[in-house]
């Protein structure tokens, strides 16, 4: 059987004048943020030594390396900046999903590009709000039907692909083989051992990047591999029936902090009570949080390497009592040894709350009481994060992240740069400019 006209048709046929200003407003501001935080990812180890992978052992000259310059495959410059823009935890996400787009599809749609010479910049971004709107209901399609709590590179898997066949302009079997490929071949990674256990495995992004891409060079070759059981099954056919009417990138939550989702909540209650309050972390005996099951067991309190302090729920709080803030150098080795961060993280008490537990997934919260030195209890009450869909963020806010992450590490000539052409895409010139300063090593 073929893939439904509605999916198929979408895919392929979607052009820059048949979407929404709105959507391409939103695809350039999650591309923005994207690409802020893959330059924030850098400096990580888990981005060096993924680039330095995917050169010694994903050769060949399709593509360059984000921020790197590198040559090797289209897979290879896929997965390398997939688990770049994943090493700091600070990309969009869904909260159906449980998980991230963004940070597979953008890599695996500007390496496929490159690779087959694609650089017109409105079918770029066409593509890009194209990715977002497969990629988000193929993981709410996969949480839907299979008991498993998979990473995001399980359905990013099928979104490279989508978008992979969309650039290789291969016909309906075809595309049907490699959405196929991809759901079969795609991470169905664990995602709770690594929230128990942190490391550089994160959300199978890059992992999921990279099978997608491969996928869609392998169905143009012949290689078969359908049905995707996320895009083709009757229980999940809602989900797809309404491409191109209902367009969920506007679904996506903004993260303020370079954190899991989950440990949000409680660290954006703390810095609420701090500035109400005028508190320094000197006043504060103990922070108590009180949670939802998955974000308690965001359960470090005394990290040693970024992942684990990124998959914390006490220790960003306690950095934001201290500083006042959470931002990519509050997550690194410079932080762990801060005595009144680590004060404050190992006498964390963290509770679970039924109602919390019921309330998520479209709803995640935290409150937080402060114990002050004299015996005083200072509490936030429920608490979500800042940038849900329901209240998204402004452009001014996207902006001002994007230059906090990038500038220190491009430089403010280049980041400004990035920053107008992404912002502009669409309008003028195509990705032969933007390209280079996506590309070139930092």
């Amino acid at each position: 059987m073929p893939l439904t006209c509605t999916f198929s048709d979408f895919l392929h046929e979607t052009r820059y004048r048949d979407i929404p200003d709105e959507m391409l407003d939103f695809g350039r501001r999650w591309l923005l943020d994207l690409i802020g935080v893959a330059a924030g990812g850098q400096a990580t180890a888990l981005s060096r030594i993924i680039r330095g992978h995917a050169t010694q052992h994903f050769g060949g000259h399709g593509a360059q390396i984000l921020f790197d310059g590198r040559m090797v495959s289209p897979a290879g410059a896929a997965m390398a900046g997939g688990m770049t823009i994943d090493a700091l935890d600070a990309h969009d996400g869904h909260k159906l999903t449980k998980g991230h787009v963004g940070c597979g599809v953008f890599p695996a749609l500007l390496a496929t590009s490159q690779a087959e010479g694609a650089m017109d910049a409105q079918d770029f971004l066409s593509a890009l709000v194209v990715g977002y709107e497969i990629g988000t209901r193929a993981g709410i399609a996969l949480h839907r039907s299979v008991p498993e709590y998979h990473t995001s590179g399980a359905w990013i898997a099928i979104a490279a692909a989508a978008l992979g066949a969309r650039v290789l302009k291969l016909d309906p079997a075809r595309t049907r083989e490699a959405i196929g490929i991809a759901e079969y071949h795609g991470p169905r990674s664990q995602m709770m051992r690594n929230i128990d256990h942190p490391t550089m495995v994160k959300d199978g992004s890059g992992w999921g990047a990279m099978a997608g891409v491969s996928a869609a060079y392998l169905a143009r070759d012949g290689f078969t591999g359908a049905p995707a059981l996320t895009v083709e099954r009757e229980d999940v056919a809602d989900l797809w029936s309404d491409l191109g009417q209902t367009w969920r990138i506007t679904e996506q939550y903004f993260k303020h902090f370079p954190v899991c989702r989950w440990a949000q909540p409680a660290l954006q209650a703390v810095l609420n009570l701090r500035s109400q309050h005028g508190l320094t972390s000197q006043d504060v005996a103990r922070i108590e949080i009180t949670t939802f099951h998955e974000s308690r067991r965001l359960a470090g309190t005394d990290p040693k390497t970024t992942e684990e302090a990124q998959y914390s729920t006490a220790f960003p709080a306690a950095v934001g009592l201290v500083r006042g803030t959470c931002g990519p150098n509050d997550v690194t080795e410079d932080s762990f040894d801060n005595p009144e961060i680590r004060r404050l993280a190992r006498s964390m008490v963290i509770r679970e709350s039924d109602a919390y537990n019921a309330a998520f997934p479209a709803h995640r919260i935290s409150d937080v009481t402060l114990v002050l030195a004299d015996g005083t209890h200072l509490t936030s009450g429920p608490t979500e994060a800042l940038g849900d869909p329901e209240d998204p963020a402004s452009r001014e806010t996207v902006v001002a992240k994007y230059r906090a992450y990038a500038e220190p590490i491009l430089g403010k000539p280049r980041s400004a740069a990035i920053e107008t052409r992404v912002l502009q895409l669409g309008h003028g010139d195509d990705l032969t400019g933007l390209l280079p300063l996506l590309t070139a090593p930092v």
